[in-house]
């Protein structure tokens, strides 16, 4: 009988802190009947709301903490207030500690980031972890790093992104060799800063077993799915992630007012109304949410932090499948080939 998936969650992280976040783990174990949770907060608290999902409560223990971080605390301060005490950093450190396989929270995206590095480290030769995004495509889901992580990234960093981002995509997409490019200006190689010329150029030369590198991909590729993975730095992937966001929040609006104007618009309505339930199911974002901090001595995933239940579910199902189909020794597996660690 294989080994149970052991998740410790961070109930207070969020905007909503437990309200979302045990009803999602609810649904999570319809879904994975083998996970187990470890429950990090206040348990005067979580104990009242955990007591309404007898199957959840039967495999989740609770952990009680003191001290929770908000969503507006800088890094420093959620370190300084945190360390060793915060349901976030409890939650992280179970992962260190070897009580679970993956960690999850929605709090604070700066303080789960610092707090994930101190407690874990970064893999050997992995100067900046990364976080690695699904993003819906209209052939499907591609994966898109970094999206706000580290501000900047030198050729290294981004070819090492290429391959932790390659090997997420084995597992999500059951790929043997996931295709890879670099979001630049254009696509011809003359174009674009010298970090990315240079970045393609390793990529290019090293013909690496395990991923298949096709070059420079434009902005407008995120969406036709191009390739399986984007790579770029932390700067440029957080404006695309929320531009892709508000202007999907944006056209949803254009549809609503539309079909609502006149008698016509709503009697049109009803007879395509299946159609607008298949794009908005398409579009809902809580069914991608969880991005995964790479690089990192353990797998962590941050979720949305004003997601709802659904959308934390879709972020333990991340940390599920990571954990499950052993996304480190996977990794740990690619980093051997890496070429600039060779070439170092």
């Amino acid at each position: 009988m294989p080994q149970p998936v052991r998740i410790s969650l961070d109930a207070m992280g969020g905007d909503h802190g437990p309200s979302v976040v045990i009803p999602g783990a609810a649904l999570a174990v319809e879904r994975h009947p083998d996970v187990r949770f470890l429950l990090f907060g206040n348990e005067q608290v979580l104990t009242p709301i955990l007591n309404g999902y007898p199957k959840l409560k039967d495999v989740t223990e609770i952990r009680h903490t003191e001290i929770a971080i908000g969503m507006d605390d800088k890094p420093s301060q959620a370190i300084r207030m945190g360390r060793g005490r915060s349901s976030m950093w409890k939650t992280v450190q179970a992962v260190r500690d070897g009580e679970a396989d993956a960690a999850v929270s929605a709090g604070n995206t700066g303080a789960l980031m610092a707090t994930a590095k101190i407690c874990l480290k970064t893999m050997a030769h992995i100067e900046r972890p990364a976080i690695a995004c699904m993003w819906p495509t209209l052939r499907g889901e591609s994966i898109v790093l970094d999206v706000g992580a580290t501000i900047g990234a030198d050729a290294g960093h981004l070819v090492d992104m290429a391959i932790m981002g390659a090997a997420m995509a084995r597992i999500v997409f059951d790929l043997d060799r996931p295709t890879v490019g670099l979001l630049n200006v254009g696509t011809e190689e003359i174009k674009g800063i010298e970090t990315v010329k240079e970045a393609g150029r390793i990529l290019k030369e090293s013909n690496l077993p395990h991923l298949e590198y096709r070059g420079f991909v434009e902005g407008d590729d995120l969406g036709k799915g191009t390739v399986d993975v984007v790579v770029t730095e932390g700067f440029t992937g957080n404006i695309a992630l929320k531009t892709a966001e508000g202007t999907a929040k944006q056209i949803g609006e254009y549809l609503r007012s539309a079909m609502t104007r006149t008698l016509m618009a709503k009697i049109g309505y009803l007879f395509a109304k299946q159609a607008f339930n298949a794009l908005r199911d398409k579009m809902d974002p809580r069914k991608v949410n969880g991005g995964v901090f790479l690089g990192l001595e353990g797998v962590v995933v941050k979720s949305h932090g004003g997601t709802d239940a659904l959308g934390f579910a879709s972020a333990i199902d991340v940390a599920y499948d990571m954990a499950h189909f052993e996304l480190m020794k996977t990794i740990r597996g690619m980093l051997e080939h890496d070429p600039v660690e060779q070439q170092a």
